[in-house]
Formats: structure tokens, sequence, C-alpha cells
């Protein structure tokens, strides 16, 4: 008898809690370079190098999460995997939410499994990500690559969040809260485009 396919899930152990929340913003940047250089001279230096990243979100078919503001996410970033859950975001300058993880050994297989729980993909998104750290901090920064622009996002405890977009040159008016889908979004219709996913070769 042939043996039955198997999935492997084992917990990120890379957050300190759970349940974890997630407090992080976005800033707009013209391009990747100049994300580099502010990062620089701000003291950070690269933690993980730059990567591909596909992100299959997925949702009912009457799209009950989007509706609840909720989220399920499989990512595969290199030889990495991760099913992630986000919770409702919490209003307030910074975006707050619940989020867990697991990372998975076969993301094909975990999305098969959402699907015989009815779950479908919805909304695909590709980002090149590259991850910084600051010496003696805890907060983590990226320099996000997307289709529709460059971002960096940063995540932590809200008075470092506060200090390293000051000492970054940003205010407070430049936070950005909404997610990667609501950001394509608002692209799509500035350009007069019909949305559908968030990729490169598109």
């Amino acid at each position: 008898m042939a043996a039955k396919p198997s999935i492997r899930i084992s917990a990120t152990i890379t957050k300190a809690t759970v349940p974890n929340n997630e407090t992080e913003i976005k800033l707009a940047v013209p391009d990747a370079a100049a994300g580099r250089r502010l990062f620089r001279s701000a003291g950070f230096r690269v933690f993980k190098r730059r990567v591909l990243e596909i992100n299959d979100v997925f949702d009912t078919p009457g799209l009950k999460l989007r509706r609840g503001a909720l989220l399920v996410r499989v990512r595969r970033a290199g030889n990495v995997a991760t099913l992630t859950y986000k919770g409702r975001p919490v209003a307030g300058k910074h975006k707050s939410r619940e989020e867990l993880e697991l990372q998975i050994s076969d993301a094909p297989m975990m999305s098969t499994i959402l699907g015989r729980l009815g779950y479908q993909p919805v909304f695909r998104y590709e980002k090149y990500r590259t991850e910084y750290c600051q010496p003696g901090a805890r907060g983590v920064a990226t320099v996000d690559e997307t289709p529709i622009g460059t971002f960096l996002e940063l995540e932590g405890a809200p008075s470092w969040i506060d200090r390293t977009a000051r000492h970054l040159g940003f205010a407070e008016t430049d936070y950005i809260t909404d997610s990667y889908g609501r950001l394509y979004l608002d692209w799509c219709s500035r350009q007069g485009l019909k949305p559908s996913n968030m990729v490169f070769h598109a």
C-alpha cells in the first residue's frame, strides 16, 4: 500500500509569547536603494537577505474572513513556508493585531488541507523582502519591494516604532497601517485597473 502524504507542523520559536500581538507600520520610500540607505544611516544591519515571498490568502467562498478583518495565509519565502492567522486589527496610529504562526514543511499540502476545510485562495501577493535589525533593539525592520512600490516596515513596541520612524526622517502622518491587499486595491483604483493578484509577472 502506498504511503499517504504527510505534513509536519512545528511551532515557530521566534516569538516570545503565544498568542502574540503584532504591532507595525509601513512607510513609503522611492525605491529599495533609498530604503537601504536610510536603514544603514540609522545603524541597521541586514539580518535576513533579500528573498522572494509568495503569499496566498485563503477565505471562504463568501469572504467571511475578509468581512471580519481576519486573515489566514500560507507564505513561501525561499525554503521556508509559514501558516499565519491574523486577528482583527485594533484601531490606532499603529497597526496592532493578534498574529499566530507555524512553520510548515509542505505548503501545497497545507493549501490542500485548507481547501478540504472549505477555504480557497482568494488573493496572492508577492514581494522581495530584506530584513534588518539594530544592535541592542528588539524591533524588526524590513525593505519590501512590491509590484506597487517599495515600503519600509517597522515592527516592535510602539515606542520603538515611533522613535525609529523619527530617526529615519518620517512623521506620524507618514504612517501606513493598511494591508498590502488594501494598498493593492487602492493602487488598482488609481490606475483604472481591475484587481486580480499583486504579482510581479502581471
